[in-house]
């Protein structure tokens, strides 16, 4: 039995066979522990590769991201099964510092848990209790919330060899000692200041090197991918994903085969690229696997003027660890042009696909089709709709390429795109349950608008670059509830073998939790609306559901203790649906309470009262602007500040919706984006905005403000009437 303080490999398989965990298939056998791990089975973090690859060998602790390098994200825990679900009870919650979105997956080894919060913030808990026994905060400066696309949230560390590895929003890398939590060391991972690079992705480990990318395509910067020495923090290698000014030699041989699919001047946009999730590794193989993002500007006409796939966009890259170099690619969307990054969680499974056993590579991105190749050698093997898709017919299987649609190409004309940007699923972690064979996906209908506006030139750091007019919705209310109807969410469970949907599960809005199967013929997933839900694996019938307060958006895990299965999950309401469109609607008002909630059979704790909607509306301003500089000031507002406070100022909870400033706020309007606000979170913006255009702002809210005034005495008026 595992202790909370020892791992003990003489028990482990009595331990795997009384959970459940070993197939009757005959699996390959797996390695034993090294003499290093084996001798440190007392110590704190004692985690390297060999320990990874025998994951299997000790269910009941989670060591990696995707708890083992196929991230299928699948426990062969068994305690808690269809059964008894129903009596999982809340056994303690730990709060966050920050309240935005949690996105963290928990790490869970050797009796003790590593999770992160906003702003990179990182904290050892003990998995049975919740006590903190640690807690290390990089200290991010709030008004670097400017210099993401997404919110601040951080998807977990990795740990290894006694170290704790985190990538800082900022840009950082630190190695923090895994008993202490003091800083080892630390590296700075950008390549260049005046850009806006960050970080919210989990690093990953193999070989004795942590490996990690950032983001930051949205502001325009070149995409990267880095491998660290564990030990000294020295650079190992560097992957670029896409080609710099072709003036300068290029860095690899990679990167000579990609200049050639790229024109114009895309280097000054930055070019996109960036490698800000999704990774995985196949130790059998030796390759390792990257997930790149989108190009930079989402507008390829702008981006790459006359075209060209401009790899490594939207692709699926193997490397080789040792070194970075390249083996192979699969670009999903060529010459991308509706930012449909392919970070999206990857899968690696063995499944029989035509009679023949293959060791396949899964992956359900943005753009809508489920992916499935042989990872390998890369060949596509199928690709269908998961979801709606106007933008392309269907994927050739003979070249390997979308058939794009004229209803997709909005090169020329605004056009309805599904998906739109928020994607057919977005970061939220996918699994696999190789005992159904299933795989359950966050799956989003999710569409947009999107109109070219070509002429533009890079405007510097903290800006966003999309080549498209900026991302607006009707102020009309009737017209709105159409826009919001069409954003809806769903858990499905996918067949990547006969490409097809089994069963689903509707959820009230977008933006919902990652997944977690379990061999209790189980999965686990978080809302939007603020719950935790348990469904049967095989049937999708809900079975267990439990309030969280606030939107869950991360990857559950659960593991075992003295003999007690605990489900663990990171809670906490923010990202990109919930600040740029999180206000549309109703149920997807939750409050940003950030937390860790840990679940077992029997649990008695309870979570505090919800935190309070919105405060009553006060009495708005009246307008003094004219119809031209109320126009104009729309269309700052929609291009600098509706990606944070909502379309058209209706803001969400995350960030304060500006409808509701006070007079005292409107007094102080131009102090505020002159930076007086810096210090708690709201970056200054005069380096892009004129006075006249803070005016101008200021009376687009105002006006805003008075419609939903006028709103608000309008119910009110017919709530009367009505009795």
């Amino acid at each position: 039995m595992l202790t909370r303080s020892l791992w003990a490999p003489a028990l482990l398989c009595a331990l795997l066979a009384a959970c459940g965990g070993a197939k009757t298939d005959a699996p390959a056998p797996e390695p034993e522990m090294t003499d290093d791990a084996k001798a440190a089975t007392a110590a704190i973090a004692a985690v390297d590769g060999d320990r990874i690859i025998a994951a299997d060998e000790e269910p009941g602790v989670w060591l990696s991201h995707g708890r083992t390098y196929s991230e299928q994200r699948f426990s062969p825990l068994t305690d808690v099964t269809t059964e008894n679900v129903d009596e999982l009870g809340l056994t303690w919650a730990y709060k966050l510092d920050h309240d935005r979105a949690a996105q963290a997956t928990p790490i869970v080894v050797d009796g003790v848990m590593y999770v992160t919060g906003p702003f990179s913030v990182v904290s050892a808990l003990d998995p049975v209790t919740g006590e903190e026994l640690w807690k290390y905060d990089p200290k991010v400066a709030l008004s670097k919330a400017r210099d993401g696309c997404c919110g601040v949230g951080n998807r977990g560390v990795a740990v290894w060899k006694g170290k704790v590895y985190v990538g800082v929003y900022d840009g950082r890398l630190a190695a923090l000692d895994a008993k202490t939590g003091k800083v080892d060391w630390e590296v700075n991972t950008i390549i260049d200041e005046n850009r806006s690079y960050t970080i919210t992705g989990a690093p990953r480990v193999v070989k004795d090197m942590v490996i990690i990318g950032n983001g930051g395509a949205e502001l325009g910067v070149r995409g990267y991918i880095t491998a660290y020495d564990t030990e000294t923090g020295d650079q190992k290698w560097r992957f670029f994903t896409v080609p710099g000014n072709p003036e300068d030699p290029p860095e690899s041989k990679a990167m000579e085969m990609a200049l050639p699919t790229w024109t114009g001047n895309w280097w000054e946009f930055g070019g996109g690229g960036t490698v800000w999730d999704a990774m995985a590794y196949d130790p059998e193989l030796d390759l390792f696997y990257i997930g790149v993002g989108n190009g930079s500007t989402w507008n390829r006409n702008v981006r790459s003027e006359e075209g060209g796939d401009n790899l490594f966009v939207s692709s699926i890259v193997a490397l080789k660890p040792d070194t970075g170099e390249y083996v192979w690619h699969y670009q999903t969307t060529p010459g991308d042009n509706w930012d449909y990054t392919a970070t999206q969680h990857m899968v690696l499974a063995e499944l029989e696909i035509g009679g023949k056993q293959r060791k396949v590579l899964m992956q359900a991105p943005k753009n809508g089709f489920f992916y499935v190749l042989d990872r390998e050698t890369g060949e596509l093997l199928s690709a269908e709709k998961f979801a709606p898709a106007n933008w392309a017919s269907h994927v050739d299987m003979e070249t390997g390429r979308p058939v794009e649609t004229e209803e997709g190409d909005w090169s020329k004309e605004g056009k309805l795109v599904s998906p739109g940007p928020l994607g057919a699923h977005n970061w939220m972690p996918m699994s696999f349950n190789p005992q159904t064979g299933l795989v359950y996906i966050p799956m989003q209908e999710a569409v947009a608008y999107l109109a070219p506006a070509p002429d533009q030139k890079f405007r510097g750091k903290g800006t966003w670059h999309l080549g498209s007019q900026p991302l607006a919705l009707p102020e009309n209310p009737e017209e709105l509830a159409g826009a919001v109807a069409a954003h809806r969410g769903h858990l499905i469970a996918w067949d990547p073998v006969a490409q097809k949907e089994v069963w689903r599960q509707s959820h009230v809005t977008l933006w919902n939790g990652g997944t977690l199967s379990t061999a209790g013929n189980l999965v686990f997933q978080g809302t939007a609306d603020g719950r935790f839900v348990a469904y049967s694996a095989d049937k999708g019938e809900k079975l267990w559901e439990s309030p969280a307060n606030t939107g869950v958006l991360a990857g559950p895990i659960t593991y075992e203790i003295d003999g007690e299965q605990y489900v663990t999950v990171a809670a906490g309401w923010g990202g990109a649906f919930p600040l740029a469109l999180g206000g549309l609607s109703e149920p997807a008002k939750v409050q940003p309470d950030a937390r860790i909630l840990t679940y077992k059979i029997g649990g008695t704790a309870t979570l505090p009262a919800p935190k309070p909607g919105l405060i009553a509306l006060p009495e708005p301003p009246e307008v003094t602007g004219d119809e031209a500089q109320i126009a104009a000031g729309r269309e700052l507002y929609n291009g600098h500040c509706g990606m944070c406070h909502g379309p058209n100022a209706i803001g969400s909870s995350v960030v304060p919706d500006l409808r509701y400033m006070t007079a005292e706020t409107h007094d102080m309007f131009a102090g505020i984006l002159a930076g007086a606000l810096a210090e708690k979170g709201m970056p200054p913006m005069m380096d892009i905005l004129t006075p006249d255009d803070v005016d101008a702002i200021h009376q687009f809210i105002i006006k805003r403000a008075n419609d939903l005034n006028d709103q608000v005495k309008a119910a009110k008026e017919a709530e009367a009437e009505a009795g």
